[in-house]
């Protein structure tokens, strides 16, 4: 049975209910906003081919529009389809997805939302290492996959951690207990492929990623 945050009116669902899910699934094709959990951190996203549901996110995190948004996936096959992939980027994708690294390769399918590039040439992309949002992702096929708290607070890595926060204003929480790892997943910046850059520390070392690309 569908339950609500009555303070905040969100939806409470439960990942280990298939047709909670799949309303989730159905919130998301609507331009609904949900929140979910990772392998990493709570993430918060929405379709990222629909603007004013992209908006929605930057509004509830307090985000400056000019930092570019992830997008996360289930398969490569649908990631080839959003991205570039270069030979590099599909080397990481093979070592490390689904896990806890983020590619930056460049832009392929123009009808993504251009608030989620904030005008780059690149775009984040990560299939997760968890059941629940790769059973969502399989029904929506790709979600924006930022981390689910206001920039400049600390990534929420419980369902509790979402509840006690200062994050309002989305439609749902997915509620999957607490998260693996707890950590953000590292970011590495592979548009100009000759010349990988990791940009922000993570779930995955970075000394790791350097060495299986030497």
């Amino acid at each position: 049975m569908e339950t609500y945050n009555n303070e905040n009116r969100y939806l409470i669902l439960d990942c280990c209910k298939d047709v909670d899910v799949c309303k989730c699934a159905s919130l998301v094709a609507s331009g609904g906003v949900i929140v979910y959990p990772t392998d990493t951190t709570y993430g918060i996203g929405c379709n990222p081919y629909n603007n004013s549901s992209v908006e929605r996110i930057f509004k509830i995190k307090s985000r400056c529009e000019k930092k570019p948004l992830p997008i996360l996936a289930s398969s490569i096959e649908d990631i080839e389809q959003v991205v570039l992939l270069s030979k590099t980027g599909k080397l990481l994708a093979k070592k490390y997805w689904p896990g806890g690294l983020t590619i930056i390769s460049p832009l392929k399918d123009k009808n993504i939302s251009s608030k989620i590039t904030a005008g780059k040439i690149g775009i984040g992309v990560r299939i997760p290492d968890n059941k629940c949002i790769l059973s969502l992702l399989k029904r929506c096929k790709y979600l924006v996959g930022t981390s689910a708290n206001k920039s400049g607070e600390k990534p929420s890595k419980s369902f509790s951690d979402v509840l006690s926060s200062s994050l309002r204003g989305f439609d749902a929480l997915l509620d999957g207990g607490t998260v693996e790892n707890g950590v953000e997943s590292t970011i590495v910046d592979l548009t100009d492929p000759a010349n990988p850059q990791v940009i922000r520390e993570g779930a995955v070392n970075s000394k790791d990623i350097y060495t299986a690309l030497a």
